[in-house]
């Protein structure tokens, strides 16, 4: 049989993947809507558990538990893990879609809120004249154990929040979350500002009434609403279980806080060879699913297994923080996912908002993944210690007020390879009124360039060996590829040097300032191509040693030695539809072919490349003229 080479690691060895094996010899079965349910039942089909949670209580290894179709409001705790691969625990929804577990409770009983001014000071605004706010009060019932309208969103490690550039406003919310109609209200931290925006709520002090404004000032009667009361939806109580699976499975309305420690809607609690496959994490305040060590602040025991985790196949969508985030995972599978409008909790400065979040990752291998319009945040982002790992067939796609797509931090010893991705759009984070028109010819002589600006495709902190291949990065705001040293970023024994990165047969295209700033020359460039440059040049950039390099590739290749087979001019037309995730491209002249790199040896659609072939993920463009392609790559 031949191997996947797009499971090939850096070091040359290939990912070690593994499966369930288990012969499932005893079946739980769940369900809430059949009348004869029970929690006090045996668990038959025809006798079913009215909870997941009564299952859960008594599956051992080898014991499948059978979800049929409904709403579940309860945190699913499994008291028991797996043994090995041939001896797991599996939690199964009957039917893809129809099973969801939410972290919330309907309300239907509201009084009129009174008492509270609606504005601050002076007449009523406008807008507040006939407002009309109710009240839930919550019921202790409800909340047995856990309130999150009495908890803040980041309360456990704030010591590296740099205070004076944040706005702490998002950081002190109330966890809790109200929704109508399955869309999430406004919270906001003063009454008053319920008389300006509608589809608003406030936590009063004690976080035991919660008042809101619904649009046109409606009433709830009219409508479905649920309010938060768990933390999370599918999550050990008891830390370190392993070898669980859980397949098609919706899990919603978590109301966890922002990391650390990682708790997501579903969470492997410390435990290792986990799959979580076909599942659906819907708004989640904090985290969506959580793996690894889940936190820095947790001690390591001899003999501790971390990772071995499989995460394929999901749907993790509107997850205020974190979509994925795993600590200290080895061998980490993330694949054939769609990840779409995190960060929304706008908690950038946590240090911790991605679409996909890792630290100290060894052998990770991240692939056909789809990451659509993070909002203020990375798409991905490699945080420590990471190494032997791979990036490839993924889009990462419309950074809504973002950074960066992926961030790259403080790699150090060994190779990881990012290669054959679609990095597209990425807008930019920071305040436009604070760019100043320098004026005359002043801007001539400054030793570097202004960096207020950003919207990278790929940002690397402090971090050596990148080999960055076969990608097309397009549409930044400011460069395609942009690099720091952070020279007192001490681990390892050592601060940052951003060297030994290597580029080769990428396609950065309309990159706005630059496609390449690179720190220092120490680094490889070869066969890139660059499309839609801009207008006044100086677009491939060595920063370091003062004053700047700004080049185009004549200049590149003579002064440096890089790109001798590279290529610049207006070669291709390429847009992209991010909601049909199609990609047209108009050939206006043949792109020249470029040697195959020896470690990213496939496409973006995993087959083998050899010999020669064009840069970027596509290695073959044979029709002349527009040719519309599907850039979907989830199996």
């Amino acid at each position: 049989m031949e191997q996947d080479l797009t499971a090939r690691l850096p070091d040359g060895t290939f990912f070690p993947f593994w499966e369930d094996k288990t012969k499932y010899s005893k079946t739980l079965f769940v369900d809430c809507n059949n009348p004869n349910a029970d929690d006090k039942n045996e668990g038959s089909e025809q006798k079913p558990f009215k909870t997941i949670g009564a299952a859960a209580a008594i599956a051992r290894p080898c014991t499948k538990v059978l979800i049929k179709k409904g709403v579940y409001r309860e945190t699913v705790s499994p008291a028991f893990g797996g043994d090995d691969a041939e001896h797991m625990v599996m939690y199964e929804a009957a039917s893809k879609d129809d099973v969801v577990i939410k972290a919330s409770v309907e309300i239907k009983d509201f009084q009129s809120s009174t008492g509270w001014s609606i504005n601050r000071f002076g007449p009523l605004p406008k807008e507040a004249i006939n407002a009309k706010v109710y009240r839930i009060d919550l019921n202790p019932k409800d909340f047995m154990g856990y309130n999150p309208f009495c908890a803040v969103n980041i309360i456990h490690d704030r010591l590296f929040i740099e205070y004076e550039k944040t706005d702490m406003t998002t950081y002190l919310n109330r966890r809790g979350m109200v929704f109508c109609d399955g869309k999430p209200l406004k919270q906001v931290p003063l009454y008053n500002m319920m008389g300006k925006e509608t589809n608003t709520y406030w936590v009063e002090a004690n976080g035991q009434k919660v008042h809101f404004r619904l649009k046109n000032d409606d009433d709830p009667k009219n409508h479905t609403i649920e309010i938060t009361n768990r933390e999370q939806c599918f999550a050990p109580e008891k830390e370190f279980l392993s070898f669980i699976h859980v397949k098609g499975i919706t899990c919603a309305h978590a109301a966890g806080g922002a990391p650390v420690p990682q708790r997501g809607s579903i969470s492997a609690h410390r435990g290792h060879h986990w799959i979580i496959e076909d599942c659906t994490v819907d708004w989640s305040n904090g985290v969506g699913i959580d793996c690894g060590n889940e936190c820095w602040h947790h001690s390591h025991f001899e003999g501790q297994v971390l990772g071995y985790d499989i995460i394929r196949r999901c749907t993790i969508k509107d997850v205020g923080v974190c979509g994925i985030a795993a600590m200290w995972s080895k061998n980490l599978l993330i694949e054939d996912n769609l990840i779409e409008g995190s960060g929304w909790q706008r908690m950038e400065l946590s240090w911790e908002a991605a679409g996909i979040k890792v630290h100290n990752a060894n052998g990770a291998l991240f692939r056909r993944n789809v990451i659509r319009g993070s909002i203020g945040c990375d798409s991905i982002w490699m945080d420590m210690h990471n190494y032997n790992c791979r990036l490839t067939q993924n889009v990462l796609i419309d950074g809504i007020d973002s950074r960066e797509h992926i961030f790259m931090e403080c790699g150090r010893d060994e190779e990881t390879m990012i290669d054959n991705n679609i990095i597209w759009n990425v807008e930019g984070r920071y305040d436009r009124n604070s760019i100043k028109e320098i004026k005359g010819s002043a801007p001539w002589y400054r030793d570097v360039a202004e960096e207020i600006a950003n919207g990278y495709g790929i940002y690397a902190e402090g971090t050596d060996r990148l080999r960055i291949v076969n990608n097309l990065i397009g549409m930044c705001n400011n460069s395609g590829y942009f690099a720091k040293t952070v020279a007192f970023r001490i681990t390892q024994g050592r601060g940052g040097t951003v060297r030994n990165n290597k580029f080769y047969n990428n396609i950065f295209y309309d990159c706005k300032e630059a496609a390449i700033k690179m720190p220092n020359p120490h680094n490889e460039a070869e066969g890139n191509c660059y499309i839609k440059t801009p207008f006044n040049g100086g677009y491939l950039r060595v920063l370091y040693p003062a004053p700047t390099m700004c080049l185009d590739l004549p200049a590149w290749q003579e002064f440096l030695g890089f790109d001798k087979t590279g290529i610049e001019g207006d070669l291709l037309d390429i847009s992209i539809d991010s909601k049909a995730l199609t990609m047209t491209i108009k050939q206006k002249e043949t792109v020249p072919a470029v040697r195959t790199d020896d470690k990213a040896n496939t496409d973006f659609a995993g087959n083998a490349t050899a010999g020669t072939r064009i840069p970027g993920p596509i290695a073959n463009l044979k029709e002349a003229g527009e040719l519309i392609i599907s850039i979907d790559p989830r199996h």
